[in-house]
C-alpha cells in the first residue's frame, strides 16, 4: 500500500532552519522544538537530557550533521538511548506533514546515536589490538624465561658430573693409603729392638696425636655445622615444597575459573576465537614456567642429595683416622712389652724414621684432602645459593605473570560485558528503525546436512562471511563457482539451538500482549526445516518449536502482569489451507462432507475496517493455561495433511495458520489492549522433477506452488508499490492481506537446505526473501483504548 505523503515535495532543511531560529530561545526549550504540533506540555522527557547535550536550536541540522559531519564530541548514556528507543511518537490524526517532520527527527537523532555507537565499536576494536600486543609480550618473555632456565640446568648438570670425577679421585687416593698403612704396621711389628727410638718415637707420636685429635675436633665442629645447614637447608626445601603446592592450588583454582569462563565464552560471537587461542596458549606457557620452576627445584634436592654423599665420604675419612688411633694405641701397648728386649741397629732406626716420616706426610695429605672437601663443600654451598636465588627470580616472574593474566581476564570480562551491552543496544536500535521504516523483517536459518543429502564437491554450497558489518547477519551461495551475497536481519548457522533462534524473537512475541498485530511464518522449499523451527519437538523441552516457545512465553509474562493490575483473556483457532481450501483442525465433526465427497463446511474469510481478520464458523476455543494449549497443537498435528514424497518423508501438503487472539484490561488505569499472535507453518515449494508426485500429491504440489506464486505476487506488487495488490489471488494472500499490508508487525524466517543438489531451490528461497526485506508495509499500530473516570 502506497503512503498518503509519497507525492508531496519534501521541506528544504533552510526553511525548516529558519522556522525554528525564528522562535525564541527559552520557548523552544519549554515546547521541545514544537514536535508536538504547538502543544505547550510535551510528555517526551526521557530525551531532555539528550537535548542538553546537543544544542536545542540544531536539531533541525541533524541530518546534514549525519551526513557529512562527527557531530561534535557527542556522547550518549543507556538511559539517554533507552530513552531515544523508548520514545513513542505523539501523531495527530489530520496532520501528515508534522507526523512527517516528527518521524524523519527522530530518524535523525537515531543515525546520530548509531554513528557514535560504531565510534564506540571501532574503540573496541583497538583495545582487542593492544590486548593482542600485551599477549605477544608477554609470549616473549615466557620463551626468554624458559631459555635461562636450560641454561642453567646445563651449569648444574657440568658441576655435578665435576664433583662425581672428584669424589672418584678421593676414594681411590683413600686406598692407596690405606694400602700402605698396613705396610707400614707389618714393618713395624717386626722390629723387636727399638726400645729407645721407639720411646722417642712414641713422644713425637703423642704430640701428633694431640695434634690429630685437635684436628679432629675442628673437623667434628665442622661437619656439625655443615650438619646444622643441612637441617636448614632440608627446611627451607620443605618451605619451597609448601610454597609450591600452594601455587599448585592456585593454578587449578585458576584453570577452574578459565574453564568456567571459557565455557560461558561458548555462547559469544566467533571473533573472539582467535583470542580465546591466544589466552589458551599464554595459559600454556605459564604451565611450562612452573614445569620449568619445578625442574630447578629438583636440580636443588639433586644437589643437596651430593652434600649428603660428601658428608657420608667426611664420616668415612673420620672413621679411618678412629682405625689409626686405634693402631697407634696397639704400637703403644707394643711398645712397652717391647722396653724388656733390647739392641736394634741405627740402619732400622734410621729406617724407622723414615717410615714414620712417611706416615707424617701421609697425615699432612689427608689434611689437605680434608682441606679440599670443605672448599668443595663451600662451592656446593654457593651453587645451592645461587640456585635459591634462581627461583626467587623465577617465582617473582611468575608472580608478575599471574597478575598480567588476572588484568587481561579482567579487561576481557569487561570488553566482553561492553559488547554483549552494545549487542542488545544495537538489537533494539535495529528493531525500532525496523519499525519506522515499517519493512518486514526476515531472518534466514540453514538447517544441518542430513545424511540422506547427496554428497556434493568437497567445498560447500553454503559460507558465512566474517566481516564486522556481516557477520550474523549475511550468508553467501555458490552455484557453479559464482557465489551469490545475501544480508538479513539475521542469520543462524546449522549450529544454532532452538532457544537461540526463540531469543531474536522473544521481544516481537511480548508486542502482542502489549496490543500490536504479530505475525510470524516460516517460507522455504519442503524437506528445509519450516516445521521443526516453527513446532519442533513439543515432547523435548530443548527441541521446542518458535510456537510452544511461544505460548509459554505469553502466559508466563501475563501471569506476572497481574500484579501490575493486568487481567488477559486468550483465544486460540488453528487451521489449514489445504487445496485452496480452508479447513478447521479444532472441528469436533471429524465426519465432514468434504472427505465423503459431498459438500461440507465452508469457510470465509472476512476482513473489518479495524484490518481484523476473521474465518466464519472456525472453531475458537477460549484458553487459560499451557496445557491447554499443548493439547490444541497436538490435536491439530493430528488433524494436518501430511503426505511422502521424493524429497521428504513427512512433508506438510498444507499452509498451517494459529491464531492468538489477546484481550487485556487494567483494572486500575482502565486501559484496554487488544493484540494478535499468527504463527504460520507453509507449505514448502517443491519442483515436481525431483519429489515425484503424482495423482492426490500432483494435485497437492500444484495447489502449493499456485499459492506460493500468489505470495510472491503480492510481494512483488508491494515491492514496487503498485496502486492495485492481488490480495485475493489465493486464500492464503488474502488472509494474510493484514500483516503483509496493514499496520502489523511481521517476521519472515526462510529457510534453506545446505544439499548442494537444492542450491538451485535455495537461491530462489533467498532472492524472494530479499524482496520481501524489501517490502514497506506502513508503521505498525496499536490497539489500545482508555477509559479516564471522572
Amino acid at each position: 500500500m502506497t503512503s498518503r505523503n509519497q507525492n508531496r515535495p519534501p521541506r528544504s532543511p533552510s526553511s525548516k532552519k529558519e522556522g525554528v531560529e525564528s522562535i525564541p530561545l527559552d520557548k523552544r526549550r519549554r515546547t521541545g522544538m514544537g514536535r508536538t504540533g504547538g502543544a505547550t506540555n510535551t510528555e517526551r522527557k526521557p530525551f531532555g537530557s539528550v537535548n542538553k547535550k546537543l544544542d536545542v536550536a540544531a536539531t533541525s541540522d541533524v541530518g546534514s550533521c549525519v551526513e557529512g559531519s562527527d557531530c561534535g564530541n557527542v556522547e550518549f548514556t543507556k538511559e539517554e538511548i533507552d530513552a531515544l528507543v523508548n520514545e513513542r511518537l505523539k501523531m495527530k490524526k489530520f496532520d501528515h506533514k508534522g507526523n512527517m517532520e516528527l518521524v524523519s527527527e527522530l530518524n535523525a537523532r537515531l543515525k546520530v546515536c548509531i554513528k557514535w555507537f560504531q565510534k564506540r565499536d571501532e574503540a573496541h576494536v583497538e583495545g582487542e589490538g593492544k590486548l593482542q600486543n600485551a599477549l605477544d609480550a608477554l609470549e616473549k618473555k615466557c620463551a626468554e624465561t624458559e631459555a635461562e632456565m636450560k641454561n642453567k640446568e646445563e651449569r648444574f648438570s657440568a658441576t655435578i658430573s665435576e664433583l662425581r670425577q672428584d669424589n672418584t679421585c678421593v676414594q681411590e687416593r683413600l686406598v692407596k693409603e690405606e694400602s700402605e698403612k698396613l705396610d707400614a704396621i707389618a714393618c713395624h711389628r717386626k722390629e723387636n729392638e727399638a726400645r729407645i727410638a721407639l720411646e722417642a718415637l712414641q713422644a713425637s707420636l703423642s704430640k701428633d696425636l694431640e695434634k690429630a685429635q685437635q684436628d679432629i675436633l675442628v673437623a667434628n665442629q665442622r661437619a656439625a655445622s655443615v650438619d646444622d645447614m643441612y637441617k636448614r637447608l632440608q627446611e627451607y626445601n620443605l618451605s619451597l615444597q609448601q610454597y609450591n603446592s600452594k601455587l599448585h592450588s592456585e593454578l587449578q583454582v585458576a584453570r577452574e575459573s578459565l574453564k568456567r569462563v571459557e565455557k560461558e565464552k561458548s555462547t559469544i560471537m566467533e571473533n573472539h576465537s582467535t583470542l580465546r587461542g591466544h589466552y589458551s596458549s599464554l595459559q600454556d606457557q605459564l604451565n611450562l614456567a612452573r614445569t620449568a620452576q619445578d625442574e630447578a627445584l629438583n636440580q636443588k634436592d639433586t644437589l643437596a642429595n651430593e652434600v649428603k654423599c660428601l658428608r657420608g665420604e667426611l664420616q668415612q675419612v673420620r672413621e679411618d683416622r678412629d682405625r689409626q688411633v686405634a693402631q697407634v694405641q696397639v704400637l703403644t701397648s707394643e711398645l712397652v712389652k717391647y722396653k724388656e728386649s733390647t739392641g736394634e741397629s741405627c740402619a732400622k732406626l734410621e729406617y724407622l724414621m723414615e717410615k714414620t716420616k712417611s706416615l707424617e706426610e701421609t697425615c699432612s695429605s689427608q689434611r689437605e684432602q680434608i682441606c679440599l672437601l670443605e672448599h668443595q663443600l663451600t662451592a656446593t654451598n654457593e651453587k645451592l645459593k645461587m640456585s635459591d636465588l634462581s627461583s626467587i627470580q623465577t617465582r617473582a616472574e611468575f608472580e608478575e605473570q599471574r597478575r598480567n593474566v588476572h588484568d587481561l581476564q579482567e579487561r576481557l570480562a569487561e570488553t566482553e560485558y561492553q559488547l554483549v551491552e552494545g549487542e542488545k543496544l544495537r538489537k533494539k536500535l535495529h528493531n525500532t528503525i525496523l519499525e519506522l521504516k515499517g519493512n518486514i523483517r526476515v531472518f534466514c536459518r540453514v538447517r544441518p546436512v542430513l545424511p540422506d543429502d547427496v554428497a556434493g564437491s568437497e567445498q560447500p554450497v553454503i559460507s558465512y562471511p566474517t566481516s564486522t558489518e556481516a557477520l550474523g547477519r549475511g550468508i553467501d551461495v555458490i552455484q557453479s563457482g559464482q557465489k551469490y551475497p545475501f544480508n538479513f536481519d539475521k542469520v543462524f548457522n546449522p549450529d544454532a539451538s532452538q532457544q537461540e533462534v526463540f531469543v531474536e524473537i522473544s521481544q516481537l512475541v511480548q508486542s502482542a500482549l502489549d496490543g500490536y498485530k504479530v505475525c510470524i511464518f516460516a517460507y522455504g522449499q519442503t524437506g528445509s526445516g519450516k516445521t521443526y523451527t516453527m513446532m519442533g519437538r513439543p515432547e523435548a523441552s530443548e527441541q521446542k518449536g518458535l510456537i510452544p516457545r511461544s505460548l509459554e512465553q505469553i502466559f508466563q509474562t501475563s501471569q506476572s502482569l497481574i500484579a501490575q493490575g493486568w487481567k488477559y483473556k486468550m483465544q486460540a483457532s488453528m487451521l489449514e489451507i489445504y487445496n485452496e481450501t480452508i479447513r478447521d483442525l479444532l472441528s469436533t465433526n471429524k465426519s465432514s462432507g468434504a472427505e465423503n465427497g459431498a459438500p461440507g463446511k465452508q469457510y470465509t474469510i472476512k476482513h473489518d475496517a479495524n484490518g481484523n481478520t476473521n474465518v466464519t464458523d472456525l472453531t475458537i476455543v477460549d484458553v487459560c493455561r499451557i496445557e491447554e494449549i499443548s493439547s490444541l497443537l497436538r490435536q491439530a498435528a493430528q488433524s494436518r495433511s501430511v503426505g511422502k514424497t521424493q524429497m521428504n518423508e513427512q512433508s506438510s501438503r498444507s499452509h498451517f495458520v494459529f491464531t492468538l487472539r489477546i484481550s487485556g484490561v487494567n483494572e486500575g488505569t482502565e486501559q484496554q489492549v487488544q493484540g494478535v499472535l499468527n504463527l504460520i507453518d507453509l507449505a514448502g515449494s517443491e519442483r515436481l522433477s525431483r519429489s515425484g508426485a503424482t495423482g492426490d500429491r500432483l494435485k497437492e504440489t500444484q495447489a502449493i506452488n499456485r499459492s506460493l506464486s500468489s505470495l510472491s505476487d503480492v510481494i512483488f506488487a508491494l515491492a514496487k508499490k503498485e496502486d492495485h495488490v492481488p490480495f485475493r489471488n489465493s486464500k492464503l494472500t488474502y488472509l494474510l492481506q493484514p500483516c503483509l499490508g496493514g499496520d502489523s508487525k511481521t517476521l519472515m524466517f526462510v529457510n534453506i537446505s545446505p544439499d548442494p543438489a537444492s542450491v538451485g531451490e535455495s537461491l530462489c528461497s533467498l532472492r524472494f526473501a530479499a524482496r520481501v526485506n524489501a517490502c514497506e508495509i506502513g508503521i505498525p499500530r496499536r490497539q489500545m483504548t482508555a477509559q479516564m473516570t471522572s
